[in-house]
């Protein structure tokens, strides 16, 4: 079975750091690009970065610029988002995609995790 699995959620102070794993099973994450996307209540989904296959490059969303990062580890077959500087707006579901390319449209993905809560209070 083809998953992508979101981990490392949580409750985090604003200006607090949190780090997401978007990790592979049944196949592997080499040779696709991954997007990050959330989706906040009653808010369409949005992609806040992508990062392309190889790693070499990353686009970002202007909201997220400076703040949140992505990296790769093949050999682990998963992928991170680093979120600094967490904002109350960043309060969302976190998702993972994975595609050949980098698209906006998360319907140009192929496949998708479950998500994972981030929330970022006082």
């Amino acid at each position: 079975q083809l998953q992508l699995v979101e981990s490392g959620g949580g409750l985090v102070q604003p200006g607090g750091s949190l780090r997401l794993s978007c990790a592979a099973s049944g196949f592997t994450l080499d040779g696709y690009a991954i997007g990050w996307f959330r989706q906040a209540p009653g808010k369409e989904r949005e992609r806040v970065l992508c990062i392309s296959s190889s790693g070499g490059s990353t686009n970002y969303a202007d909201s997220v610029k400076g703040r949140f990062t992505s990296s790769r580890d093949n050999a682990k077959n998963t992928v991170y988002l680093q979120m600094n500087s967490l904002k109350p707006e960043d309060t969302a579901v976190y998702y993972c995609a994975a595609d050949r390319l980098c698209w906006v449209l998360p319907d140009r993905y192929d496949y998708w995790g479950q998500g994972t809560q981030v929330t970022v209070s006082s």
